[in-house]
């Protein structure tokens, strides 16, 4: 498949007029061909369009046929073969093999959707028996969820793949029924084209209706807030920096009609070392951190940019060895000019707060856009007056900080903004000062782990990838994992609906053979 710099509006494969624009390679600093047309605000509107046309014939088609679509685009997405992953490694910098993990991660999602919708669990059937003899009556009452409509889907920086095209907020999109309008993020033009042209594929092989996705092009500002601001689109999914998070946030409720915006923005990830741990086995910890810390050169979402002891000996053994596992990273690319100036800016800002200081940095050695890690230390009094160290580096930059006792620890914890994750390290000797920090920890994260690193994040039915503000901007949801499909869906109610007219998931004979809630009490299908 050869890239042409073009993108999709439903089935059209479209070179937008609207200027052009070119990725670059964060390695060499150096553009990279073709030339991508931009979308017009006439593209946006007819994407748009088509979805909304596309909407009652998608969400009624049977979830068999739906669920197949899903692992038509994994199949789809495989037969592109190598050129993908040196094109996502071209434009992003990283590594061949992350990618293929990338890719395969990326299929595995689409696939536990199609399972997701073949379940039918989530359409939550529930039904109440009239009660006419009862005073009042009670009608016969029904309900299932049904999906919002189209959705606008914004590539993420940071993963080509699994937060892009044809990511977990397609995938899950998808899923509950809702055409998708993919906005291409900038650093990645190729790889979204390619992935978005065997997305387009697929809905061709499973007779998808004209509309059910698009691929656009474009200025974010531009052509991002046209598309939240359309009066089709009913729902948003973002991954990236929260000033571009807040500002969809912004245009989605100014709309006549607000939609909810379920944006992923920032987090520092707190990982809280308890004495027991550290008098156990420091140095191994301090590796295991700076591994995580520096894996895909800091740019996880999940990366942990907080760590939290008790001052004293044991602390001061996990800073040297921290510091001596960092000198032997490398530095690495990052994935964008622009994200690498942010990194380089925010490190240098760091270093000038009173009462911060730089521990240990990696290699500097690297061309293009290479970032090299940095640590930094201070003590908790520090960390609670300075409200600039509670700010995300998105990058190989972590802080310590050393807490006087379990009181300031448990403040520290108490302090923190909405986080993804939250990380104990902690042995049995410890089970009461974790005991005390959960209550506080489940309040502030999405994810809450223990003996762990939070840069895996296992796409599963289990799996919470989301948090309080400003993590997310809503805290009720997850991005990851097979309940992402919630986002999309909202319940109807049907009262003393004609038996010819209802749904199949709340008909008596049970078509679709669900597990269902009927008058308080789970059956489950046979």
């Amino acid at each position: 498949m050869t890239i042409q710099g073009e993108m999709i509006i439903g089935r059209r494969v479209v070179r937008g007029s609207a200027g052009t624009t070119r990725a670059f390679n964060p390695a060499t600093r150096a553009e990279m061909e073709p030339a991508f047309g931009l979308a017009t605000a006439d593209d946006v509107a007819s994407a748009c369009a088509l979805a909304e046309d596309a909407f009652d014939t998608y969400r009624n088609l049977p979830l068999e046929q739906r669920a197949r679509f899903l692992e038509t685009i994994a199949d789809r997405i495989m037969d592109i073969g190598p050129a993908l992953i040196e094109r996502a490694s071209a434009e992003s910098g990283l590594p061949l093999a992350r990618l293929e993990g990338e890719r395969a991660r990326t299929c595995n999602q689409l696939r536990l959707f199609a399972k997701v919708v073949r379940d039918g669990h989530f359409l939550d059937a529930t039904l109440d028996s009239a009660l006419p003899q009862r005073t009042p009556p009670r009608a016969d009452l029904r309900m299932r969820k049904i999906p919002l409509g189209p959705v606008a889907v914004f590539g993420a920086s940071n993963f080509p793949l699994a937060f892009s095209v044809a990511g977990g907020d397609t995938a899950s999109a998808l899923a509950a029924g809702c055409p998708v309008v993919v906005k291409a993020h900038s650093a990645h033009l190729g790889t979204s084209e390619l992935v978005g042209k065997a997305v387009r594929q697929a809905a061709e092989d499973c007779g998808m209706p004209d509309g059910v996705f698009s691929l656009l092009i474009g200025e974010g500002r531009v052509a991002g807030q046209a598309l939240v601001a359309h009066p089709a689109i009913q729902a948003v999914g973002f991954t990236g920096s929260r000033q571009g998070g807040l500002a969809l946030v912004h245009t989605a409720s100014a709309r006549k009609q607000p939609i909810p915006v379920y944006a992923e923005m920032s987090s520092i990830n707190p990982v809280f070392l308890l004495p027991g741990a550290l008098a156990a086995g420091g140095a191994k910890l301090a590796q295991g951190f700076v591994d995580s810390l520096t894996l895909g050169v800091g740019q996880f979402c999940t990366n942990p940019g907080l760590v939290i002891g008790l001052a004293g000996p044991d602390l001061d053994a996990f800073r040297a060895a921290a510091a001596e596992a960092m000198g032997a990273k490398g530095a690495g690319t990052m994935l964008t000019a622009g994200i690498h100036k942010a990194y380089v800016d925010a490190v240098g800002r760091r270093t000038g707060i009173d009462g911060v200081a730089l521990v240990a940095q990696g290699g500097s050695e690297g061309a293009g856009c290479a970032a090299q890690a940095a640590l930094y230390a201070c003590d908790a009094a520090t960390y609670l007056a300075s409200p600039a160290l509670d700010e995300e580096i998105f990058g190989p930059a972590s802080l310590l900080v050393a807490c006087r006792d379990e009181a300031e620890m448990l403040a520290v914890a108490h302090h923190l903004e909405g986080q993804l994750t939250a990380t104990v390290h902690a042995t049995g000797a410890d089970r009461e000062l974790a005991a005390g920090l959960l209550p506080t920890l489940e309040r502030k994260a999405g994810r809450v782990l223990f003996n762990g690193f939070p840069t895996g994040v296992e796409v599963s039915h289990a799996m919470v990838h989301g948090g309080p503000f400003p993590a997310t901007s809503d805290s009720r949801t997850t991005s990851v994992g097979a309940t992402a499909i919630d986002r999309f869906l909202r319940p109807v109610c049907y009262q003393d609906v004609p038996a010819d007219l209802l749904p199949d998931a709340l008909r008596d004979d049970n078509p679709l053979h669900l597990a269902r809630l009927v008058d308080g009490e789970l059956r489950v299908a046979k």
